[in-house]
């Protein structure tokens, strides 16, 4: 799948589109706050035989969402960046000749610092990618070691400068929130971060998920990270200063120049299709007025001995109600500075918002109308997202 040197940007619409998803579930360690599905593997991993399996399980894919137009590819894991470039080539021309795949669709690969290479990243570039998400996290040594990354500062540094030399659009990853971390320090370390970015940054707040090793030192009392008023300040201070530089959430972690936004979380967060392949993918695939959410078996040998014998490594796949639809609708829209499709949502659910609720989060400053078609979050709404779907889905 040749490169191509323009990359469609990102309209006013607000489309949903068509997305291909394909997770690498290989990383060369295991960081103590992860819980995505990824596994480490002291041994060389077939990758001939695992693209085999890909091929196959996007052809049982292909079957199901009919003939498609792709709006963007994402390459996740795990770490893709451990993939050589002729796997990614071999993974892209399949996605091309299943579906019909536009010049200058947005192709992203993530990518760890500790992994990179100019010349890996040339061949992923000559396979297609044209934007690369690289897990920075952060930018001081000593926290870098305490998240159990393989890189430092200078392997960050690096990877950020090639990433904006060879690919036309580059975004990294930041956790903030970080045990003892002050908003002057995360002020200061955001602003660093502001003058390395190209066009799109996505910071996270640490979370603290269960099954990690972080998990149990949480417990234990070993880790300390800021308190609820701690955690909303350093939010606050996030949002202040990628606003004041032109990078504005345009969704709760993602912040954007207007029109770099990531046009495949865009398709997730929009609730529209997207086929999910590889261990541990999951997808939303539309047949007719009904959508079916997928799910693949998430240990990476198991899956491959499920698609090798019966073409899809699927452990799920499920009708979704309307009701259910209009849920994960409500709970992706929110997300989002452009808020939600209230027709939409209507038609899914059959039914309207409660109105004494709506009107109560309104005087509460927790949400507010955009015209009569739309809903979204407010700043304080956003703090406590979870809380604003859970009292409008009732």
């Amino acid at each position: 799948m040749a490169g191509t040197a323009r990359i469609i940007p990102l309209t006013e619409a607000t489309e949903p589109g068509f997305g291909v998803y394909v997770h690498w579930p290989f990383c060369a360690a295991k960081c103590p706050y992860c819980d995505f599905n990824s596994h480490v593997r002291h041994q060389q991993v077939d990758q001939d035989r695992f693209v085999a399996a890909f091929k196959a399980e996007m052809a049982t894919t292909r079957g199901m969402s009919g003939p498609r137009t792709v709006t963007s590819i994402f390459l996740g894991g795990g770490t893709p960046s451990l993939m050589d470039p002729a796997t990614v080539d071999a993974i892209l021309q399949e996605i091309a000749r299943l579906w019909h795949v536009p010049d200058g669709i947005e192709i992203t690969m993530e990518a760890n610092p500790s992994s990179v290479e100019a010349t890996r990243f040339r061949g992923y570039r000559a396979a297609g990618v044209n934007r690369v998400s690289l897990g920075v996290q952060a930018l001081n040594d000593r926290d870098l070691k305490w998240l159990g990354r393989l890189h430092d500062v200078d392997d960050a540094l690096k990877a950020i400068g090639l990433a904006r030399e060879i690919f036309p659009r580059m975004s990294f990853d930041l956790i903030y929130a970080r045990p003892g971390q002050t908003a002057d320090a995360w002020a200061a370390e955001l602003r660093r971060a502001v003058d390395l970015a190209v066009d799109h940054l996505s910071l996270y707040q640490l979370t603290i998920e269960e099954g990690t090793p972080f998990f149990g030192l949480h417990k234990a009392g070993k880790i300390v990270v800021p308190d609820g008023e701690a955690s909303a300040a350093l939010y606050e201070a996030t949002q202040a200063i990628t606003a004041e530089i032109g990078m504005p959430a345009y969704e709760v972690s993602n912040h954007a120049i207007p029109g770099a936004e990531s046009r495949h979380n865009l398709t997730y967060w929009r609730y529209g299709d997207y086929a999910g392949i590889g261990p541990g993918a999951h997808g939303r695939l539309s047949v007719g007025p009904d959508k079916i959410a997928t799910a693949t078996e998430r240990h990476p040998e198991t899956w491959l001995a499920r698609v090798e014998e019966e073409g899809r490594g699927f452990v799920d796949c499920t009708m979704l109600e309307r009701e259910e639809q209009a849920d994960e609708l409500l709970l992706m829209g929110l997300r989002l500075r452009e808020g939600v499709d209230l027709a939409r949502w209507q038609t899914l659910s059959g039914r309207e918002l409660d109105p004494e609720r709506e009107d109560f989060l309104i005087q509460q400053g927790f949400i507010e109308r955009l015209g009569n078609s739309r809903l979204r979050c407010t700043p304080s709404g956003m703090l406590i997202l979870d809380a604003v779907v859970a009292d409008l889905a009732c």
